[in-house]
């Protein structure tokens, strides 16, 4: 049986396309995309312009319930030396609290999300992330992957169930209708050197050998759903040398085209300590050492030279861009056109979900590179002079190549993920579809000119929203009050 939709302009991987026919199979796979055709008699019409569903190619789902505790400093007298929930008169809501004196930073962040994490359970996960990736479907992103790193219980022991947590994430995908990439994440050292774990890191750790084996315990479960597991070796400071070639080694004998994603050269500290430990940067160090490829995900690559620019884009690996969370951290700004220059594909991700909005991240990317170098329009292209459509369309292309899924725009053998933009919001009413996409990305709140959003050719949001949105707004309220609490 054969399904289609109708749309008077749609986005299509060469370009903005007026009158096509988007058909797919039950499958939901897109068996044409005809241009120039004639509406059929029963086929449904989009009611605004047609684009391409965003790949998020980097989350941490329990996050989201952490999002907007750390955006405040510590008062120095109040300080313990640790990270704390502060106790705050009755009836109202506890925060988090970093140790005083100390400068904000990323790593004064990270101890604060471990606290978080140390908290966290398999039910408090599974309803983070439904209301996450229901929000994330809202937000014109149509698939997500998943960088999970919390795998054991408080105490540092595995579940009974040793993928407890990986599966409570794969039933709020499901129960959601969000596309998904699994990627359990590889953590053994708290830095350069085999410096053991910390005790905040002990709900991460996992020796090599189980990690293969969560591998092939959880390779049934994504098979089942349609989901892709790959491979996360946390960053370099946290997987020793010997333990990266194993890993990948048995990665390769249970699915030699699984993606593997690695946090790399996200803060200057890290750079140094990999260059004191090593005699190289985290991204030079990489390339000679692994077989990086088509099938990696360099997730932030923030702090590179310019022979590292060169070397890891000639790789084929795409660059995992976390515009939001980036600058929420503080990370520092990456050269997105020294990157372009050498043909390097890169897309999208929310990361810790400050911010969960597809276009958001394109517009925060395209407003860091504006800064950085005192001009505009720095994301157009020589085939895209819109800014937004010239993004959208390299994000997508890269994103789906990391997610390891056929999910790379509207064409024929893709999987039908699209977004239908409001052409009645006040921001977008009137325009060109060029037009359209731009006044979506910067000139709207992002999120409220996204009309219907539809994965695998089955309709997720419409009107602007997800059938689970109230009933996961109220779980996941639930879940961080209890988190807060406890």
């Amino acid at each position: 049986m054969t399904h289609t939709l109708f749309a008077a302009d749609a986005l299509l991987p060469e370009g903005w396309t007026r009158n096509v026919l988007l058909t797919w199979n039950d499958a939901g796979q897109l068996t044409q995309v005809q241009a120039g055709a004639q509406r059929p008699a029963d086929a449904q019409a989009a009611q605004g312009p047609v684009i391409p569903g965003m790949p998020n190619l980097h989350s941490h789902a329990f996050q989201r319930a952490f999002a907007g505790l750390t955006e405040h400093r510590a008062e120095p007298e109040k300080a313990t030396g640790r990270p704390e929930l502060s106790r705050p008169p009755r009836g109202e809501v506890p925060t988090l609290s970093a140790p005083g004196g100390v400068a904000d930073s990323f790593w004064s962040w990270r101890t604060l999300m471990y606290r978080f994490a140390a908290r966290l359970g398999p039910q408090h996960m599974e309803a983070i992330a439904t209301w996450l990736y229901a929000e994330m479907l809202e937000a014109g992103y149509t698939s997500v992957c998943e960088f999970q790193y919390v795998h054991h219980d408080t105490d540092g022991r595995p579940y009974t169930d040793d993928a407890a947590l990986s599966r409570a994430l794969l039933r709020a995908a499901q129960a959601t209708g969000i596309g998904f990439t699994l990627l359990p994440v590889l953590y053994q050292t708290s830095g350069f050197g085999d410096q053991p774990p910390t005790e905040g890191q002990r709900r991460f750790i996992r020796s090599t050998e189980s990690m293969l084996r969560l591998l092939e315990t959880l390779k049934p479960d994504c098979d089942a759903q349609g989901a892709r597991l790959g491979l996360a070796p946390h960053s370099l400071r946290a997987v020793p040398p010997d333990a990266l070639h194993e890993a990948l080694a048995g990665l390769d004998a249970i699915d030699r085209t699984a993606p593997v994603h690695i946090h790399i050269a996200e803060q200057t500290k890290e750079v140094d300590d990999c260059v004191e430990w090593s005699g190289l940067r985290p991204v030079e160090w990489l390339l000679d050492h692994a077989r990086v490829d088509a099938r990696w995900c360099l997730v932030h690559a923030t702090h590179m030279n310019d022979a590292e620019y060169e070397y890891a884009a000639r790789s084929g690996a795409v660059a995992g861009l976390c515009p939001t969370t980036e600058a929420n951290l503080g990370d520092g700004i990456f050269d997105f056109a020294k990157w372009r220059s050498h043909g390097g594909a890169w897309g999208v991700g929310s990361d810790s979900h400050a911010s969960v909005n597809a276009a958001e991240e394109l517009l925060m990317l395209e407003y860091s590179q504006r800064l950085a170098k005192r001009q505009r329009n720095v994301g157009a292209s020589a085939a895209q002079p819109h800014v937004a459509t010239a993004l959208t369309l390299e994000a997508v292309q890269g994103g789906a190549q990391a997610s390891a899924r056929a999910v790379g725009g509207l064409a024929a053998g893709q999987q039908a993920d699209f977004v239908v933009l409001d052409a009645a919001h006040v921001a977008l009413q009137g325009l060109s579809a060029p037009d359209m996409l731009s006044a979506h990305v910067f000139a709207s709140h992002r999120t409220s000119a996204v009309d219907a959003v539809w994965v695998a050719g089955r309709a997720r949001v419409a009107a602007g929203r997800h059938v689970l949105h109230d009933e996961a707004v109220s779980a996941f309220v639930a879940a961080r009050t209890r988190l807060l609490q406890d």
